[in-house]
């Protein structure tokens, strides 16, 4: 009989498991005006990357020396994603599947966390405006604050993980799920197993080509997603 090992199931959160509809940009053009004192006009590429890299090449693309800025962007960004929380909950949503897949994964003593590009705060806050943050640990999570790299998160992530709930979440039990080829090369960087959804910018077929073990139209489908991770459960 094969052993149940613990299992370590990390999600990306913009487009994987909602959508602000938007109000990123607004969010970016907030907290520049705030730190920078004058309109944003170029906002670098969002797609699967993290805040610091975003942070820097926007100031970068703007003209402004990212180096002393770069905490205080980081601070304004924040601030700016509480004070639109409102507009994100009437502009976005949870994505279809969203809730589902979450409530269905947190059993059998599985572990949900986060690895997204967003700073732990505005990650707090994109969930909690869905109200989806009780359904992850977010304590454990890899976030956009510490590199550009999404592989470096997830093994941040894993770490965080296994010294906060005492097993070994190693490679064989560890699932990353996101929307991007980002998300599918942090996965693979660490041997764990990833999970495309092409909810975001990106085809089922770039995510496959990316080398996603599976790929889903949406989480709507839970039967083939909980197939997928019972496997991993079992190996």
């Amino acid at each position: 009989m094969p052993t149940t090992l613990p299992l370590l199931v990390l999600w990306d959160i913009d487009h994987t498991l909602v959508s602000t509809a938007g109000v990123s940009r607004e969010i970016y053009e907030l907290a520049f005006e705030r730190v920078v004192g004058r309109p944003l006009v170029h906002l670098a590429d969002m797609a699967g990357r993290t805040e610091r890299a975003i942070t820097r090449e926007t100031l970068e693309l703007n003209g402004v020396e990212p180096d002393h800025r770069v905490e205080a962007f980081h601070a304004a960004l924040v601030e700016a994603t509480r004070s639109l929380e409102g507009r994100m909950r009437e502009r976005g949503r949870a994505l279809p599947g969203a809730r589902e897949a979450l409530t269905a994964l947190a059993q059998d003593g599985t572990v949900q966390s986060v690895v997204t590009g967003n700073l732990p705060g505005i990650a707090a806050t994109k969930l909690a405006a869905f109200g989806l943050e009780g359904l992850v640990d977010l304590e454990v999570g890899g976030y956009g604050d510490v590199a550009d790299d999404r592989a470096v998160l997830v093994r941040l992530a894993i770490e965080l993980a296994e010294g906060k709930y005492e097993h070994g979440f190693g490679p064989e039990n560890a699932v990353v799920i996101g929307d991007t080829p980002h998300d599918v090369k942090g996965a693979l960087d660490n041997g764990a197993l990833a999970v495309g959804v092409a909810t975001g910018f990106s085809s089922m077929d770039e995510l496959y080509a990316a080398g996603a073990h599976l790929v889903l139209p949406d989480l709507l489908d839970l039967a083939k997603l909980n197939e997928l991770v019972l496997a991993r459960r079992a190996e």
